[in-house]
């Protein structure tokens, strides 16, 4: 089943290129907000999904392209990353130590939405191509070999980046935690449509140019290991984000006026935009593209505030 939330925050299931409203299956779930909504019908999805896909069945569809698609998610208790979590197509030897960070659940948007670039002095603005879990069930100190139960669904993630912030060694939190910095969408999709989310195809598109394309057998450490991982040293919740990570060799510049598209198999296609009221431009050239290049560094800033004099 497909999960969205869409124009004021109606409960939708997806069906092909139409939603279907089935808000008023949920009516009585106790709720002050649309995040609790979500949350207390992961926690009783076994008691409403007959009721859903009844509604479902149905019900008369709205095309898509006549809704606003909103985050399905949109203030999850937690947003945990995992960091450096892919082989990056073989040229790592062996997996980096675990590791993942907290991002601020005020980072979410949605399918349509914007992500704004802050007036900082990074050396570049990046978007991760991720898939997430969505958590099932409260999880603590949970094992490898049972962690797959522990999941509701997945959907595709972005992890927004402003790399190079001052001062060296002090940039993880002000890197990722930015207002937009977390796209997600469009939809939830249920755990038992995804047979094997260790071999799921992950794209994105910058412009229309495809920039990131791997396959989620590359991740180095696995899902159970990233949930016995995390929930070893906080709680997950239901309602939670849990993002995998990426391949890096695909990311590039974002910049004011892209339109960006990831889309992973089997959980739909996020689109959204990228705005920077500075007006700063990037070269476009991937992170794979320069070092084919025998280049060293991050893809440099051409222009605007901040860009690094030209020598003469």
């Amino acid at each position: 089943m497909r999960l969205v939330y869409f124009n004021e925050f109606r409960l939708g299931v997806l069906k092909d290129a139409a939603v279907v409203d089935v808000t008023d299956v949920v009516a009585d779930i106790p709720h002050l907000s649309p995040q609790d909504l979500m949350r207390g019908l992961i926690e009783r999805f076994d008691e409403y999904r007959p009721k859903l896909e009844k509604a479902a069945a149905q019900g008369k569809g709205v095309p898509l392209a006549d809704v606003r698609i909103r985050p399905p998610l949109p203030k999850p208790h937690n947003v945990d990353c995992m960091a450096v979590n892919y082989m990056e197509d073989g040229t790592r030897t062996e997996p980096a130590p675990i590791n993942a960070f907290h991002k601020s659940p005020s980072g979410i948007i949605g399918n349509g939405d914007t992500m704004v670039l802050p007036d900082v002095p990074a050396t570049i603005f990046e978007g991760e191509a991720e898939v997430a879990l969505v958590i099932g069930k409260r999880a603590s100190n949970v094992k490898a070999a049972d962690a797959m139960p522990y999941i509701f669904g997945y959907m595709n993630f972005i992890d927004g980046s402003a790399r190079g912030l001052p001062p060296t060694g002090n940039t993880v939190y002000q890197m990722k935690s930015r207002e937009t910095f977390a796209p997600i969408g469009p939809c939830i999709v249920t755990a038992d449509e995804i047979p094997d989310p260790h071999n799921l195809q992950v794209k994105l598109w910058v412009n229309g140019e495809l920039k990131q394309n791997f396959n989620t057998s590359d991740m180095a450490h696995k899902i159970p290991r990233c949930i016995e991982w995390v929930s070893s040293i906080h709680t997950i919740e239901p309602g939670d984000i849990l993002a995998t990570g990426t391949n890096h060799r695909g990311l590039s510049a974002f910049q004011d006026g892209d339109t960006v598209e990831i889309e992973t198999e089997r959980l739909g296609r996020l689109k959204f935009r990228i705005s920077d009221a500075l007006k700063r431009t990037w070269g476009r050239d991937t992170r794979l593209d320069r070092q084919n290049k025998k280049l060293e560094g991050q893809t440099p800033q051409l222009t605007g505030k901040y860009a690094a004099p030209v020598r003469s």
